[in-house]
């Protein structure tokens, strides 16, 4: 009974925190979560990509938030290198260090992508992933998985892999365990319990994940992965198709003042993470608007895959056609072409005329 207490009694300090946290956040917030939320929901009913396209476009990012994710770290990896190197390809101008948590990312994050319905969100799945994330990194061979033993600050990173400053002081190595502990436990919780806007509780939960900075190296690295599994686990699941990790490298100095200024009212009488949530939210929604223009006509050689951009260029030279006039100029098999009528016509590229075999197409 005496330890159900005391659970009891930290959960509710840990809501009577987020609820402080939270009490000062603009009325503008709740309109911008409505609009990511109509967004999800127009690539919930309209995706309807061909699988080889996804799995393009899902490759593609896996390349783009590696390079990304360890830019913002430091690391001066391209993602045409970062290409190259999962390709096999040596690429001996960088160190073994950039080339070794690049590639630790890329296959975490693809593990992530690929098997997130499956995964579940806790403290020992937080340490597999720290694990993973740095298994190739020779120097943090000693305490992959293990929460920091040492103090650590954050620092915030220029362009050149440089410290230019200490962003704010981390919590103490020996009050880390129980921190994390009572962070997992809590946003489970609320998770459950479905009362806030998981947008609320992802924000929270990295804010505070980055406060705690619960290891020794790869905290901010892991924040990013763990954003994809949430909002993945949240119902977005466009996150593999736009990358999260590039759009926080392109507003580098706004992602540290937002940390900075929000973190430092954490602990304080007057709790306020407004700037931080303004921040994430802006993100995710410009990654929602993103993921929804893979979607317009004006992106429609994006999202076909060779075959289908073949087609596609045929109907754009020809007045009128026909699935047979189609397979036998571009010598693509007709149920390709079929399948490729069927996209392009829910995409609103093209228009049909006539039904069965006397139907024709054409460009609208």
């Amino acid at each position: 009974m005496l330890k159900n207490k005391k659970n009891s009694t930290k959960n509710g300090s840990t809501l009577n925190n987020f609820s402080k946290r939270i009490a000062n956040i603009p009325a503008g917030f709740v309109s911008r979560i409505a609009k990511i939320d109509e967004l999800k929901g127009q690539w919930t009913t309209g995706a309807r990509l061909n699988p080889q396209v996804l799995g393009r476009l899902k490759r593609s990012v896996l390349i783009t938030s590696t390079g990304a994710s360890t830019r913002i770290e430091g690391a001066r990896l391209s993602d045409e290198d970062i290409e190259k190197m999962m390709r096999g390809i040596n690429i001996q101008k960088f160190t073994n260090r950039d080339k070794q948590e690049a590639r630790g990312y890329y296959e975490l994050l693809e593990n992530i992508f690929n098997s997130w319905k499956s995964l579940k969100f806790n403290e020992s799945a937080i340490k597999h992933c720290h694990q993973e994330l740095l298994k190739y990194v020779d120097k943090d061979e000693k305490h992959r998985g293990e929460y920091k033993k040492s103090e650590n600050r954050v620092h915030m990173i220029d362009e050149a892999g440089q410290s230019v400053g200490i962003l704010f002081d981390t919590t103490p190595a020996y009050l880390t365990p129980g921190k994390m502990r009572d962070l997992v436990e809590w946003t489970k919780k609320i998770f459950d319990e479905n009362k806030y806007h998981p947008l609320l509780v992802i924000g929270n939960f990295l804010v505070e994940f980055l406060k705690i900075h619960p290891f020794t190296d790869g905290n901010g690295r892991l924040s990013r992965v763990l954003t994809n599994l949430l909002l993945l686990q949240a119902g977005y699941v466009y996150i593999p198709y736009v990358s999260h990790e590039k759009l926080v490298e392109d507003n580098k100095p706004d992602y540290y003042i937002a940390l900075r200024r929000s973190q430092k009212t954490m602990g304080a009488k007057k709790e306020d993470i407004a700037d931080w949530l303004d921040f994430f939210l802006n993100m995710v929604l410009k990654q929602s608007q993103m993921a929804i223009e893979l979607l317009s006509k004006e992106n429609i050689e994006k999202i076909l895959s060779q075959k289908q951009l073949t087609v596609w260029q045929y109907i754009e030279k020809t007045k009128e056609t026909s699935t047979g006039d189609i397979a036998e100029n571009t010598k693509i098999p007709r149920p390709t072409v079929k399948q490729t009528l069927d996209a392009l016509l829910k995409l609103k590229k093209i228009e049909r005329i006539g039904l069965g075999r006397s139907a024709r197409y054409r460009k609208i």
